[in-house]
């Protein structure tokens, strides 16, 4: 094995007894790196392979997972709601639907999130104190030599000034203005992202609450004819059973006896059909108000359709919109946020400069002073970010000027949704209209026919047709009128009225109902006024 002496024929030895340096004489030269054994080597490729069993593969969840994750899920989506205690009115389903619907409540959850992110940048203008502890351990002395630089000699012997065991411990205080700025920028910019999500929410409400009127009154409709569908096709079924024994005594002609089934089984066909779509009206109610599907409840309809209507101008009604709408509301959070990126942006190009201070302690024995306290401040700057300050602000202008016309093309839109929102409140009152005639109409025929019914098959279609022409025309009635609602309250969302207002005595179901109550007499107040009025 090849050797290396040492240039110094002395070296510096620290004597552990007394403390004092002593020179002492080398007793043997230094060896060179041995060479790693062959079993280090073996052990190392043992520790490999062991090390690459622990790499992590995909997990599947079991079946025994799924079903508990499903109950568990099935759980928590109806927890903590009270169970209908009667009849549900429109204000109970709209209350509920507040309260307790998942989209809406997945809404404020990111409200209440982004609040709780703008928690943390406000915890961010805060400086830093940071605490450290360490401990080292050397199996050698940190020992070392100095050599000439024009001599290439050796001048001192070796020597260290380190103990092979130190423990340090650290506090500092630390204080960055440049990333002060940036973080105050950023919790503007997260404070006016709270306010969108906001008016999300406030969007999300309304879309709900118009949902909510339209199925409501067809659940109200379903709910009216349900009992009337099933005798009305045990009637038809009937008239069938008994055409067709005639047709096998050969008492009419085949073609009339034919006909006089087809139009039998289009009846019942109709009827089949309208059963069907009768059935599918409560379970999206039940949804919108996040009731558990299959639940049997009932629906409090007043007695007679009420007819909403606006009467207020339209010039008032377009300011209201631009004044209230969630979306542009919204664009002008966004415009600020572009405005505090482009603050951001330019803060950035600024000096950082950081003021320090902190206490800190070293068990080195070699220092005369093991604890001690230390001021700094630092100062940086890159200076071709000079350069890049006009950039930044043309890139600014150009941000703002699109900002301001996605507000303009937005609000050009909005103004053109309260128009199309009024005329089509008037047009859907002009159908709810002749629906009712025309239920009336059939209603009448259905009073003479049957009492001009004769006993025979020929007459017991005209009025299974008659009965069945009058219920699928208070279907459409009670469709219509929801379809009239769900125009009202698209009216409503048009100018940003919100059906619940910002603040409610309680958020209990009970204070929900009361103030959506309240907020439909604030608009019959308003009807009052020249606003909007309900007959």
């Amino acid at each position: 094995m090849k050797t290396k002496l040492f240039r110094y024929p002395y070296f510096l030895n620290k004597n552990q007894d007394n403390k004092r340096f002593v020179n002492v004489r080398p007793t043997h030269a230094l060896p060179s790196a041995p060479r790693l054994p062959r079993r280090s080597l073996i052990a190392l490729s043992a520790s490999a392979l062991w090390l690459s069993g622990c790499a992590l593969h995909p997990t599947p969840f079991s079946d025994a997972d799924r079903v508990q994750s499903a109950q568990a899920d099935r759980t928590a989506m109806f927890a903590g709601e009270p169970p209908l205690g009667g009849p549900v009115t429109l204000e109970e389903a709209m209350a509920r639907a507040v309260r307790y619907n998942l989209d809406h409540r997945q809404k404020m959850m990111e409200e209440a999130l982004a609040q709780q992110q703008l928690n943390v940048d406000n915890f961010n203008l805060l400086p830093q104190l940071t605490a450290q502890a360490g401990y080292t351990y050397r199996n050698q002395p940190l020992a070392s030599s100095s050599q000439g630089l024009y001599t290439d000699t050796q001048v001192v012997p070796p020597s260290y000034s380190t103990d092979q065991n130190d423990r340090t411990t650290d506090l500092g205080f630390s204080w960055n203005l440049l990333d002060f700025g940036v973080s105050y920028f950023e919790a503007k910019e997260q404070a006016d992202r709270v306010l969108v999500l906001e008016q999300r929410r406030r969007k999300v409400v309304q879309l709900l609450m118009q949902q909510v009127r339209e199925a409501y009154w067809e659940a109200a409709g379903a709910q009216h004819l349900h009992d009337r569908i099933g005798p009305l096709l045990d009637e038809a079924r009937t008239a069938l059973d008994e055409s067709r024994k005639s047709q096998q005594e050969a008492l009419r002609s085949p073609l009339e006896t034919l006909g006089y089934q087809h139009a039998l089984l289009d009846i019942m066909r109709q009827l089949e059909a309208v059963r069907d779509q009768l059935e599918e009206a409560k379970p999206r109610l039940a949804s919108l108000m996040n009731i558990a599907p299959g639940t049997d409840f009932t629906l409090a309809a007043p007695d007679g359709f009420n007819v909403p209507s606006f009467d207020m101008p339209m010039d008032q009604m377009e300011e209201a919109a631009l004044e209230h709408r969630p979306e542009l509301v919204e664009a002008d959070y966004n415009e600020r946020i572009s405005v505090n990126e482009t603050h951001k942006a330019i803060a950035k190009l600024l000096p950082g400069v950081e003021l320090s201070f902190g206490t800190h302690y070293d068990s080195n024995s070699f220092l005369v002073y093991h604890a001690w306290r230390a001021a700094g401040i630092n100062v940086s700057w890159n200076l071709l970010n000079v350069l890049n300050v006009s950039n930044i602000r043309g890139m600014a202008k150009a941000q703002l000027d699109v900002s301001r016309a996605q507000r303009l093309a937005l609000s050009m839109a909005v103004l053109t949704q309260v128009h199309v929102a009024r005329a089509d409140l008037s047009a859907k009152t002009r159908q709810f209209d002749l629906a009712r005639q025309i239920s009336d109409v059939d209603q009448q025929i259905l009073e003479h026919t049957h009492n001009a019914t004769v006993a025979n098959a020929q007459g017991k279609l005209e009025e299974i047709r008659a009965a069945s022409e009058a219920m699928m025309s208070e279907l459409r009635l009670y469709q219509s009128y929801g379809e009239l609602e769900s125009a009202y309250g698209q009216m409503l969302a048009s100018i940003g009225l919100d059906p619940v207002p910002e603040k409610m005595a309680g958020n209990d179901l009970a204070a929900v109902e009361q103030s959506i109550v309240l907020a439909e007499r604030r608009w019959a107040a308003l009807g009052e006024a020249g606003g909007v009025k309900t007959q």
